[in-house]
Parts: structure tokens; sequence; C-alpha cells
């Protein structure tokens, strides 16, 4: 099999076991069916993903790699937290417009493991948070306000998406969305705060719990001197 027909096979495959997840959720995945619809024997499947988990995991990183499309089609706007509420929606769009998908993507999980493309899509998010900091509106660390916002914005997705459609609530998605971001970001600066006080928010949201290279007294001393340049101007 030369490289071009391997990569191919394989895509035509993964189109064949994302139709049937689509139509019939993870059931309707069997090695079975997606030779059958892909048009190809047992063996090459096997060969391409090893196993039934193997064709399980390549599913779920082709999910992601449609999630990542959409995710990246956003173009930074000049408010970041604007951002963030923009690809909230975008996460939650998207598990309701592709259930099984999202389902086999955040439902299937093993202890200690994370996926390649879960793994990009968290830097993702990374990345639109540290333009947060940057602005000086990040009231934590980002990797802890990543896992909030992940953790929540899951939690509501797969919530709506097991409520029958007639009885889903997108307000709650709404409402969970801003509680989060009040609790991870504040307000815009005034239009009077000096530069030097917008730097001295963005470093202190940056700043990690513990700074290696500095005592007790220095690390709560540089806190101190940062929280006041935060009032200067």
């Amino acid at each position: 099999m030369s490289g071009e027909n391997f990569s191919d096979t394989r895509e035509r495959i993964l189109a064949a076991a994302a139709e049937l997840l689509a139509q019939g959720g993870s059931e309707a995945m069997s090695t079975r069916a997606v030779g059958a619809a892909a048009g190809v024997q047992a063996p090459t499947l096997y060969r391409l993903f090893g196993d039934k988990q193997g064709l399980i995991d390549a599913v779920i990183a082709y999910g992601f790699e449609r999630y990542l499309e959409d995710k990246k089609s956003l173009d930074p706007s000049p408010d970041p937290v604007d951002d963030l509420r923009r690809g909230w929606d975008l996460h939650v769009e998207f598990g309701l417009t592709h259930p099984s998908f999202y389902a086999l993507m955040y439902g299937t999980v093993r202890p200690g493991e994370v996926p390649e493309a879960a793994a990009r899509t968290f830097g993702v998010l990374i990345g639109m948070l540290e333009r947060v900091a940057r602005a000086g509106r990040l009231r934590l660390q980002v990797p802890k306000a990543a896992q909030m916002i992940q953790a929540t914005s899951v939690g509501v997705t797969l919530s709506l998406i097991t409520a029958p459609p007639e009885a889903r609530d997108l307000d709650l998605s709404t409402g969970t969305r801003e509680t989060v971001l009040a609790a991870v970001t504040t307000d815009p600066l005034p239009a009077s705060a000096s530069p030097l006080a917008s730097h001295a928010i963005a470093l202190e949201a940056a700043l990690p719990e513990e700074l290696h290279g500095f005592t007790a007294a220095e690390a709560a001393l540089l806190r101190e001197w940062l929280r006041r340049l935060m009032t200067a101007g």
C-alpha cells in the first residue's frame, strides 16, 4: 500500500466510522460495520488501527480535529474575555451538533490518559487565557482558570446532550458561562488607569503560586509591590 493510498484508505475508514457514530452512536461503530461502510476487509482495519480501541482512539482524534478547525476559525477580537465567551458557545454548539462525537470525545475517558487532540484543544484555551492575562483581566493563574472553564463547559454540554431536545434550557449554558467568567476574569480597566497598573495586574495574574529562586518573604514583598502598582496612576 503506497503512502498516498494508506492515507486515503485511513481517511475513508475514519469518515465511515464518524458517519456510523453520528447515525447510531458508539454501538453502531463495530469493526464489521465500519469495514463494510468503508469497503475494506477486517485485516486492513487491524493493520491501520491495531484493534477496535485503536480505531476508537483514531475516531476521537478525528472528532477533535473537526472541533479544532472550528475553534481556530475564531479571529481574536479586541476583547479577549469576549473571545472566551465565543469559544464557550462554539464548544457547546459543537457538542449539540455532534452529540455522539462529543460523548465519545469527553464521555469516554481512561484514568490518567489525555488524548493528544484533547491536549491540543486545551492548549487553544490556554492561549486565549494568556491574552486575558496580558490584558490584566485574569484573577487566577492561567492553568487553573483553564481547568475551571473546561470542566464546567464540558459538564454543561453533556448535561444538555442528555436532556430531551424539547427540554433543553440553553440559559443553563449562558448562566454558567457568565458565572465562571466572573470568577476567573475582571472588568476592563478604566480609561484613567495607567499602563503601569495594567502591566502589574497582568504580571500578578501570571505569577505561579511558588516563585522558585525567591524566599517566602521576597515573594510576598513582590506581590505587595504589584498590588500597590495596580492602584497607581
